[in-house]
């Protein structure tokens, strides 16, 4: 066994705490830090707040969109407002979208504050985007989910509009491009401070997020922090083992073959991951989807909401590739996958820790190493499939791998964890069964849900461009870069706009918007906006970058 290492951080704040084998942290909370000047978040969940009138708003649609009313801010204390529903919810004609209307001021999704000069060209389109995506701490509502960060900061848009953890490093990579440095200098002290204060980076940054996180990035975060000149004056070393400390919770109390939380440990002692979500209730923001999927559900149904929330941390919601082979949502089963990609941003996170500590004069560093070269070991050995030349999901509980070829495979090229041989077959495979007109497939199922074909995202791209540009398959990079660019451009030129994900299949006039999943397409869009901004600045001499709103120049 490896030796220990003493790290630090805290369970999410006003959460419940399950153990699945033990919990050698004994339940303990990290209570959130205090902001000068700033509006502080209700420290309960809308669920937790509101009770039975919260489950009476879901249930009853009152809302189209159920992230609707878990946004919304109470215009008096939350204690008045629940205690004058319950005196007065049994009267004879009581109307309860009354009186949601009469106590909470809903959050304004604008319809469209997008649309680009003519004359202007796509990247100058993107560099005005940014003061429109941002939002800064005076604007925090209090006593709403919303949690206070001390730096203004970019959400993604359209219905999206808090900060948010995997979105944001993709974001960023434009922002970098645009010369927003103080906006990239504002963005890393917020993520330091959410790691400082609740022990996790959560998924977004609203109450009812702070159980799960998002896919790790914050080591890729970091490196581009320091390429852009952004070093806090204690360095990033702090946040970084507290990043380690949140995913690696309970690792030490695991025999073989048993799980806690977010860590697995097999049956040959090896130690992975998986998506996790301290509740197994439905999703707040997500509350009648939710229910209505477990009720199609042969089991029990916190177990399928655990795998749902479980779904929604891996940023991947919802895809096949959590699902029974064939099945529908109903079937997904998130928590019995290991999945390459998550396992690969916690081999760079160890690769990053070691060598921080390293440079600190750390003892651990050594300790950090080798747990991410035994980590890299086990990935080669239950991930990597030779025959097929790409990696895949391993079920832990089934002892397999898994047999969906996802656009994942390409995050141990990104991260420096394939060898040259396998970044050759890896990109054989890509171009073979998941590049499309538009770029690369999420993966090659077509099943309604948005993370499969025939969407395409920005991230996967992004992943999958830089993957293979630094292992030696430059010609794979370039074409998925043009493709992309040449399928944003599209779009833009004819209405105006980026957007969430793409179809990468274009229709008769061009290129179009993604569909599928639990919302309308949203318009903004954060992450797409910032890998075009950087794939426009890394291939200047492209097309796309002469490109206008209404002049059809950029053709498939």
């Amino acid at each position: 066994m490896a030796p220990r290492i003493t790290i630090e951080g805290g369970h999410p704040a006003g959460q419940p705490h399950v153990r699945e084998v033990g919990d050698p942290t004994g339940g303990q909370t990290l209570a959130p830090h205090r902001l000068a000047g700033c509006a502080h978040a209700d420290p309960l969940t809308p669920a937790d707040r509101y009770q039975e009138l919260f489950v009476a708003v879901q249930m009853g649609r009152i809302f189209p969109d159920s992230k609707t009313f878990t946004d919304a801010m109470p215009r008096q204390d939350p204690a008045t407002i629940l205690a004058a529903y319950r005196a007065r919810a049994g009267a004879a004609g009581f109307d309860l979208a009354a009186f949601v209307h009469a106590h909470f001021a809903l959050p304004e999704v604008p319809r469209s504050c997008y649309e680009s000069d003519p004359n202007q060209p796509l990247a100058d389109h993107i560099d005005g985007l940014w003061a429109v995506l941002t939002r800064h701490p005076a604007q925090h509502p209090p006593q709403c989910s919303l949690l206070p960060l001390p730096h203004p900061y970019v959400v993604p848009g359209g219905r999206f509009s808090e900060l948010y953890y995997w979105d944001s490093y993709f974001t960023m990579l434009g922002l970098a491009a645009s010369g927003q440095g103080g906006l990239l200098r504002g963005m890393a002290e917020n993520f330091s401070y959410l790691l400082d204060t609740y022990g996790v980076i959560p998924n977004g940054t609203r109450s009812y997020y702070l159980s799960r996180s998002q896919p790790p990035v914050f080591a890729l975060m970091v490196e581009l922090f320091e390429d852009q000149g952004v070093q806090p004056e204690l360095g990033f070393l702090p946040q970084l083992r507290k990043e380690y400390a949140f995913w690696m919770r309970g690792a030490d109390c695991l025999a073989p073959g048993q799980a806690c939380r977010r860590v697995v440990r097999l049956a040959d002692g090896s130690l992975l991951n998986r998506y996790w979500d301290e509740r197994d209730t439905p999703r707040e923001e997500a509350f009648i989807e939710d229910t209505g999927t477990a009720a199609l559900a042969a089991r029990p149904a916190a177990e399928v909401f655990r795998d749902l929330r479980a779904a929604a941390e891996s940023g991947w919601d919802f895809s096949s590739r959590w699902q029974e082979p064939g099945g529908g949502l109903e079937t997904v089963r998130t928590t019995a996958i290991l999945p390459v990609d998550l396992n690969c941003l916690l081999f760079k996170l160890e690769h990053k820790l070691a060598e921080l500590a390293q440079a600190a004069g750390d003892a651990d560093a050594p300790v950090f190493a080798q747990r991410a070269q035994a980590r890299r070991e086990a990935i080669d050995r239950l991930m990597w499939r030779e025959a097929e030349g790409a990696y895949f999901d391993f079920d832990w509980q089934r002892h397999h791998a898994r047999a969906n070829l996802t656009a994942a495979t390409v995050v141990p090229l990104y991260v420096g964890a394939a060898t040259p041989a396998q970044a050759a077959r890896v990109a054989q495979t890509v171009a073979a069964r998941l590049l499309q007109p538009g770029g690369i497939a999420t993966t090659e199922r077509v099943s309604g849900q948005q993370w499969d074909l025939p969407n395409g995202w920005a991230p996967l791209q992004w992943l999958a461009i830089g993957g293979f540009a630094c292992c030696g398959q430059a010609a794979l990079a370039h074409e998925i870069a043009h493709r992309w660019l040449v399928t944003v451009a599209s779009l833009y030129q004819r209405e105006y706009k980026l957007v969430e994900k793409y179809a990468l299949q274009p229709g008769e006039d061009g290129a179009v918007g993604g569909g599928g999943g639990e919302y309308p397409l949203q318009d903004g869009f954060g992450w797409t906006n910032g890998v075009v901004r950087r794939l426009l600045q890394d291939h200047p001499a492209h097309v796309a970058c002469r490109c206008r709103a209404g002049v059809k120049s950029v053709h498939p």
